[in-house]
This record gives structure tokens, sequence and C-alpha cells, in this order.
């Protein structure tokens, strides 16, 4: 029984030093510095400095990602019932090759295509203009949090409707033809009987995507560089004009207690449903 213990422990320790060197050291040297004057002492004055000029950030930050968290989950939930419980062929097809395309972009390339996209004259505004939809006076910018949130969902769409289409597939067909034969629509058939059964797969998708737009750089910093702005900027903007590390570890240990938050309802609905079970 040792020698395989050992042997597993050997093969497993690249990744544990790994694990050790970029998450787990960075994150006790975070909150210690947050935590911590210079002379070691514990204090709050960092997160005092942190909420007296950035407390709108935080609040920025805050309704960005829940917005999008929402709107990615209603879109995604759209094009999942599409594709399985769609009975216009062409339409399935053209979703099941376009879809997933975003999630193989990174988020940097996402925020430079937006930029161009969403700009006044940029492709949007553009093509709406040659259409004869709107005159050229009309054009307007979405490079702000509109602009934001857009790429946020965009991103994120496809990872979460991955998720749900695979949950989808997997109910039993019957549950749906029995809810067709009883005269029910296609959206109240998704509501009611398979969104209830995928509840768990979209709420995972919905906070592993809450987790990833709340640290993400790029897109705030080049989609939507005036103020206010999310944290991550706020953190960059510490520590490569002031080297404010410990106002920058303040501000991380806000993000860290916001994703707990997220992880929290994650954890307390999978409680109540085991214990439901």
């Amino acid at each position: 029984m040792t020698r395989p213990s050992f042997f597993g422990l050997l093969l497993i320790a690249p990744a544990l030093a790994m694990i050790g060197a970029l998450f787990l050291y960075p994150l006790g040297f975070s909150l210690a510095a947050a935590f911590t004057d210079g002379s070691g002492n514990p204090t709050l004055a960092h997160f005092a400095k942190a909420y007296e000029l950035y407390s709108t950030d935080i609040l920025f930050t805050l309704f960005i990602v829940v917005t999008a968290t929402i709107l990615t989950g209603v879109v995604s939930i759209a094009i999942a019932g599409i594709l399985t419980l769609g009975e216009t062929p062409w339409l399935v097809a053209i979703l099941r090759n376009l879809y997933r395309w975003p999630l193989f972009i990174p988020f940097i390339v996402a925020a430079q295509c937006m930029r161009t996209f969403l700009a006044k004259n940029g492709l949007m505004n553009n093509s709406l203009v040659a259409m004869g939809i709107m005159e050229p006076i009309q054009a307007t910018s979405l490079l702000d949090w509109r602009g934001i949130i857009i790429t946020f969902v965009w991103k994120q769409v496809p990872f979460v409707t991955l998720m749900v289409a695979g949950a989808m597939a997997s109910v039993d067909r019957s549950t749906i033809e029995a809810g067709r034969n009883l005269g029910a629509s296609r959206p109240r058939v998704l509501i009611e009987l398979v969104l209830p059964q995928v509840a768990q797969t979209l709420l995972v998708g919905l906070v592993l995507s809450f987790v990833t737009m709340l640290s993400v750089l790029s897109v705030p910093m080049m989609v939507a560089g005036s103020q206010p702005t999310m944290l991550t900027v706020d953190m960059a903007f510490r520590i490569n004009s002031y080297g404010d590390y410990a106002t920058a570890n303040a501000l991380g240990v806000i993000s860290y207690a916001i994703s707990g938050i997220a992880a929290w309802i994650y954890l307390r609905h999978n409680v109540k449903r085991e214990v439901q079970a």
C-alpha cells in the first residue's frame, strides 16, 4: 500500500507545485497584504481607501457582471431550446454551426473585434446605414457599459449553451412529446418541462461565467476606457501607476468576496436539492 501511494503522490507533485506556486501563494500573499500595513500590523485602512476611491466601480462591476450573467442565461436557454425542440431544420443547422464560434476566441481578441464592430463608424452602424434602417446622423457608439455587456454575453453564451444543450439532449423525449401531445407550445414545454430538468447544469454554467467575467481585464479596458470601470482595471491601475499593491490586494479580496457569494448560492442550491431528493 505504501509504494502505490508514494508513486501516486509523485505523479501529482508537479500539478500540486503549480497550484501552490501560481494560486495558493499569490492568494495568501494578497490576503496578508490586504489586511496588514507596512509593519505587518493588522489594519483595514486599505479597504477604507479602496471603498473611498472605488465604491462606484464596485457597484458598476456588480451591475455589469450580474446583467451579463442574466442575459447569458436567457440567450443560452433560447438557443439550446431551439436546438433541442426546433422544428425548422435550416434554422437549427445555422445555429448549430454558428453559436460555438466565440468559444474559441480569447477575450482580448473579442474585445478588439467589438471595438471595430460597436464603434460609431463601426461595422454594425455602417451595415444598418447601408441597409437603410437608419441615417448616418443617428449612428452612436456602444463602446461603453453596453459594449462590455454585449462582449461578455457574446463570449460566454456558447459555453453555457453547450452545457445546457447537452443536458437538454439527455432529457427523456417522451416527456417532451407528452407535453406537445397535450397541446403545449414549444416555449411552454421548454420553460415548464425541460428547463427544470436542466436547471442544475444551467446554474453551473452561469456561476462559472459569472466568475470568469468578474476576472477579465481586457474587455473593460479596451471596450470602455472611461469611468466608471470594473475592478480589474482599478487593480491594474493601482499597481502600474502607483505601485500600490496594498489597495490593489484589497480590491482583489472584494472580488474574492463577490465570487464567494456566487459560490455560496451554487452550494446552497445543491444542498437544498440533495435534501429534497
